[in-house]
């Protein structure tokens, strides 16, 4: 594809799909805010439809995992997750992730983890700060302290119901690791901390 209209790019043995260039959060650690990204030009020239997208991944059994992971909020396009999951299933894809700043339910005035449920085998969501002050001052999101809480209320939906679900943060200054770490803990999901992209 054309180098501003990247849908897939492979990272190891998984496969990201880029869908969006849509996000309310303007984080400080992002790609987008760095020099070198991810080693691709992720911008979007327009949102792919969902025959691009199947078209971007082909035969989804050669990778060990399809991630919703590029530019923007993959889940600001809900329909086209689920529909890409649901037939990325049918042609055999082993596992299934979504890399999210967990703001879905807010966006949507509803909660739409049920309709992720058995699409979705692993739900990724930037916790990234310890409290809501830091978050705000980190993220930048466009609700406020608000959006934090809904990410945190988003993680709890989704254990037990989403087979795997992961709290990450960024190494960075300000934010308290352990601390964060604890959150994971009592929310019953796991823990990954990540280093910058510089």
């Amino acid at each position: 594809m054309e180098r501003e209209f990247i849908v897939s790019y492979p990272i190891g043995d998984s496969l990201y799909l880029n869908i969006t260039n849509r996000c309310f959060n303007k984080c400080a650690f992002c790609i987008r805010q760095t020099k070198t990204g991810v080693g691709y030009n992720l911008w979007l020239s327009k949102e792919p439809s969902l025959p691009e997208v199947l078209d971007a991944v082909q035969d989804p059994r050669q990778y060990k995992e399809i991630v919703f992971c590029g530019y923007g909020e993959p889940l600001c396009r809900l329909e086209l997750v689920r529909e890409v999951a649901a037939e990325l299933k049918k042609r055999g894809a082993r596992s299934i992730r979504v890399n999210t700043n967990g703001q879905a339910n807010s966006l949507y005035g509803r909660n739409v983890v049920p309709e992720l449920a058995g699409l979705v085998d692993t739900m990724s969501i930037s916790l990234n700060a310890q409290d809501a002050a830091t978050y705000v001052k980190l993220c930048q999101p466009r609700e406020g302290e608000k959006a934090y809480f809904s990410m945190l209320d988003f993680a709890r939906k989704c254990v037990g119901v989403i087979p795997r679900v992961i709290l990450s943060v960024v190494e960075w200054p300000g934010v308290d690791v352990e601390a964060c770490r604890a959150i994971a803990r009592d929310l019953g999901a796991e823990f990954r901390l990540r280093k910058p992209t510089l």
